[in-house]
């Protein structure tokens, strides 16, 4: 891109600023708070209407009911020939709790010094709202793209519900992906979460008084409390977390990252029962070259040579239900790792595009908290994690975003799509997109 047209589009993105505050003020305006979730068809509807005013084609879905996927397509001049773009976010935002401790009502977002202040403005409405300026300004300035411009509009991020595994399945693809999520203007991939309930049931149902006969030499009852059975799971659990973290390690993490948390255990009748049933809900942390699949299997291999060592629990074995799309439908969920291609073309340019726009080398490196990315990624879709907000701003009271990061994310971005989609499907490139359609197929 000569450097005139660079020039432009920076000056472009500072005279707009008051725009995009404005936009990012309409999106805070929509309470799309997760959970309780189903609250997101609005402001779905208003960032639709936004993509269609723009010349995209649009395509809105229920994925719950009150809560739908909007994907917009805006076709390249020259698509079979040149890189096609998701840029990705979600609409639902975290739980504001008591609001009373927040200077003011959390979805009228204000202005105050160098911030702007509202529930979502850094998770991550902030980067939406850019996002869709970033474009704008693309198309006001008659810069065409010959490569396809995909953005996707997702819900549930923050209770695992996956709208963007919805657009995977859907059969939505390119050859590059952002997700425009919360990383302080870093290129970020992320290790991996996955929850799953481990269960213990007893075949047979005793009353408290038989406990003596259960517990001591000579009671004559083969029985056991499924609460103090569990106790032998967690330790072993705590053993293979042990072992993780002298056994695994991934530049960019803390050693002992990859962690299984017992997180809830539910179990028991009421006092008069001996315990018949006992259910763990664990949460685990593994790393960006992992798969949850191959991670499953190492705890179940590991949890069934624990029972295997107990005469009890050999005929009470434990059940594994692991993951689901909805934190609130399922009690479960799963957001897949990813890695970073550090020679992907994509990531080349989306660098490239930093350096030129803000004369400094980006951060690339691995977010400590997950994302959708994990989705695209799993798909087959070379994908990376790059956004306005700081990680400890999301979620808080009083959630901020600076302006500046704002301003200078938008600048980024349009140079980036502007670049990505006008260069060739180069040899590397179309080998991932065949791979890709192949997935999505």
């Amino acid at each position: 891109m000569k450097e005139d047209l660079l020039e432009k589009i920076s000056q472009e993105v500072e005279a707009r600023e008051a725009e995009l505050i404005e936009l990012l003020t309409n999106l805070i305006a929509f309470p799309s708070v997760s959970p309780p979730a189903r609250n997101t068809n609005d402001v779905q509807e208003f960032i639709k209407g936004y993509l269609e005013n723009m010349g995209f084609s649009t395509d809105k879905w229920d994925v719950y009911p009150g809560d739908p996927n909007v994907v917009g397509h805006l076709p390249g001049e020259s698509s079979d020939q040149y890189n096609s773009l998701i840029v990705n976010g979600h609409v639902d935002v975290a739980e504001v709790g008591d609001n009373t401790e927040w200077d003011y009502s959390p979805f009228s977002a204000y202005r105050k010094d160098s911030y702007i202040y509202g529930r979502g403005v850094a998770d991550m409405k902030g980067g939406i709202a850019a996002s869709l300026i970033a474009i704008k300004l693309l198309k006001d300035l008659g810069i065409p793209l010959k490569g396809d411009l995909q953005f996707q509009s997702v819900i549930g991020e923050e209770v695992g519900e996956a709208g963007t595994l919805a657009c995977t399945e859907r059969g939505y693809t390119a050859d590059y992906a952002v997700v425009v999520d919360t990383s302080d203007l870093h290129i970020q991939g992320q290790g991996g979460v996955i929850t799953g309930w481990i269960t213990i049931q007893s075949k047979e149902t005793f009353h408290d008084g038989i406990r003596r006969k259960m517990i001591h030499a000579g009671g004559g009852v083969k029985g056991a409390s499924a609460i103090e059975k569990m106790m032998k799971i967690i330790s072993g659990l705590q053993d293979l977390e042990r072992h993780w973290a002298v056994t695994k390690s991934y530049q960019g993490f803390p050693p002992g990252t990859n962690t299984i948390n017992p997180a809830v255990i539910e179990g028991g009748r009421h006092a008069a029962f001996v315990a018949d049933r006992c259910a763990l809900w664990v949460t685990v942390h593994f790393y960006p070259n992992e798969d949850y699949e191959e991670v499953i299997k190492e705890i179940e291999q590991h949890i069934g040579a624990v029972a295997a060592a107990d005469p009890w629990l050999r005929e009470n074995p434990p059940q594994f239900v692991w993951g689901g799309k909805s934190m609130i439908v399922d009690r479960g969920e799963i957001f897949p790792s990813l890695e970073i291609d550090s020679d992907h073309p994509g990531t080349k340019v989306l660098a490239n595009s930093y350096e030129k726009l803000l004369t400094d080398k980006p951060t690339v490196g691995m977010s400590t908290t997950v994302t959708d990315a994990g989705w695209l990624g799993r798909a087959g879709i070379p994908t990376v994690i790059f956004g306005p907000g700081k990680l400890e701003d999301a979620h808080a009271v009083n959630e901020k975003v600076e302006i500046r990061q704002l301003l200078d994310f938008t600048k980024v971005l349009a140079v980036f799509i502007a670049e990505w989609c006008n260069t060739r499907k180069e040899e590397y490139g179309n080998e991932i997109h065949r791979k890709t359609l192949s997935i999505s197929k």
